[in-house]
């Protein structure tokens, strides 16, 4: 049996509307599934200690390191900047800049998380822009999107950039083998869309990289799963993450409520309730927390500060896998065949 490689991995224990009590009991369930991962807590430690001594699967597997500043919801990105380096997020990140930690997880403020990572890691080389990156589930199983909100306006190097990132996402995560990729568009005709998403269609189509570029694909080809991996620029993208989720939520209520109009229908309820499980467990954006920050010097990735610790779990998974599978050496190695390319 093949010993598995130590992970060290560094959460911001005060960032979320739930800190530190999710972050801790996450920690804990996500050792469940990562016997060689342990844990620096940064944060406050009157707090975190009893948190840390109810949970006895963390026994010996963390570290907390104290400090009483953190990063609020309310914080504008540059305030945060300025005034929070020796907050509770800076600090787990700078863990993975000095290579204490293989990754770090925030569940806090997502622009100071950005500007923080962005400053302490800085991009990689030939990675103009960083881009949000996240799993969601189609018909054919999930495919992963980006960019979520990063940038809201890209040109077309930026676009191609966003697939190379996303196909090793996809490759080093999602256990994809050969990914192919889509380009988000109005229409898959050629001549449809803006001058930089055709201009970027054009330069996948060209490149040397060993890329599987599927085309243009459109709004309905997301939940589809027509491709594995969707590229866009950061307007559209979130509004697409968060039409999707809004939509989720609503067919689950629709459900509900339908079930509950008479007695007929509480009867069906009670015959289907397993079918509904399997529904909302398809269907749980818990499953699928973990928005990664593509194309730092350094893997980060952002639980949604809603989650409870099944999320945040799900997230340190996401952190994990991206570690143990060697994401960033992958990422630099294409980066590298693409510099050389244009320099050809």
């Amino acid at each position: 049996m093949t010993e598995l490689k130590p992970l060290v991995l560094s959460l911001d224990a005060m960032g979320g509307d739930h800190a530190p009590e999710i972050v801790v009991k996450g920690a804990a369930l996500a050792r469940e599934k990562l016997p060689q991962a342990s844990f620096l807590l940064f944060g406050d430690e009157k707090r975190l200690k009893p948190l840390v001594d109810a949970q006895p699967s963390l026994a010996g597997y963390v570290d907390i390191r104290h400090t009483d500043q953190m990063v609020k919801s309310t914080d504008k990105p540059s305030n945060a900047l300025r005034n929070g380096r020796k907050s509770s997020m800076r600090l787990a990140i700078d863990a993975v800049k000095s290579g204490d930690a293989d990754a770090a997880v925030s569940a806090g403020n997502t622009g100071a998380l950005m500007a923080m990572a962005m400053f302490g890691l800085r991009t990689l080389p030939g990675i103009d822009r960083p881009a949000i990156c996240t799993e969601l589930p189609n018909l054919n199983g999930t495919s992963c999107m980006l960019d979520l909100g990063a940038n809201v306006e890209c040109d077309a190097d930026n676009l191609v950039q966003f697939a190379v990132m996303g196909e090793v996402f996809a490759r080093t995560v999602m256990g994809r083998d050969k990914p192919s990729i889509g380009l988000l568009n109005v229409g898959v005709e050629e001549l449809k869309g803006r001058d930089e998403v055709k201009l970027a269609a054009q330069m996948l189509t060209e490149t040397n990289l060993p890329v599987k570029f599927h085309g243009f694909v459109e709004g309905d080809d997301i939940t589809r799963g027509t491709v594995d991996v969707i590229v866009t620029d950061g307007y559209t993208g979130n509004i697409a993450l968060k039409t999707m989720e809004g939509m989720g939520t609503m067919l689950v209520s629709f459900f509900r409520d339908a079930f509950k109009s008479s007695l007929m229908a509480k009867l069906g309820y009670l015959l289907a309730s397993g079918a509904m499980k399997r529904l909302s467990k398809r269907v749980d954006p818990r499953l699928y927390n973990g928005a990664v920050l593509l194309g730092l010097n350094g893997i980060v990735v952002k639980s949604h500060g809603g989650t409870d610790e099944l999320g945040f779990a799900n997230a340190i998974g996401v952190a994990a896998d991206m570690a143990a599978n060697g994401f960033m050496e992958k990422i630099k190695e294409d980066f590298e065949t693409m510099r050389q390319d244009e320099k050809a």
